[in-house]
């Protein structure tokens, strides 16, 4: 995918879980169920985008499914005190025992980066989703928020997970 519109140079870049220097950089990983159902499940879930549906965000979505170039914006908040992101997906993968999907952020996100979903089944049976990211505030206000900003990423990848479990459930 071309690096045009998004707002850093290393689109794709969590495509291998690399996270590139000069960033903040975010794995989360949590234990969302077991055996095929569950990545079946977790699977759709995350790949049409009824997890961060459930978070609760309001998710605006150029296709029901994710791929490549699909346009995402997601909004979280209560009443005007709204945060915008608006992104666009650089990379998919859907495998038997792996899926997942990376968003790039595009001008108007106050974070510069990529953050990654990924679940796989492992040897064990056991499915686990992978929340990998690098980010840096575009925005005085994500500036101004200091700490405060890697907290609330790291909270909200445990809460993709918690909800997740919730919707990988046989």
């Amino acid at each position: 995918m071309s690096g045009q519109d998004f707002t850093y140079p290393e689109v794709g870049a969590t495509w291998d879980a690399e996270r590139p220097a000069g960033y903040r950089h975010l794995r989360e990983r949590t234990r969302v169920g077991a055996g095929p159902v569950a990545m079946r499940n977790a699977s759709d879930a995350l790949m049409e985008f009824w997890m961060h549906r459930a978070l609760p965000a309001r998710v605006r979505a150029s296709a029901p499914r994710a791929e490549p170039g699909v346009s995402v914006q997601m909004s979280m908040g209560v009443g005007p005190l709204r945060l915008v992101a608006p992104c666009r997906v650089v990379w998919t993968r859907e495998e038997d025992r792996r899926a997942g999907w990376a968003y790039g952020t595009l001008p108007g996100h106050p974070q510069s980066g990529e953050e990654s979903f990924v679940v796989h089944l492992d040897d064990e049976d056991e499915v686990w989703l992978t929340v990998t990211s690098f980010s840096r505030p575009a925005t005085a206000a994500a500036r101004l928020a200091g700490p405060l900003g890697p907290l609330f990423q790291h909270a909200y990848a445990r809460r993709c997970g918690a909800v997740l479990r919730r919707l990988a459930r046989p």
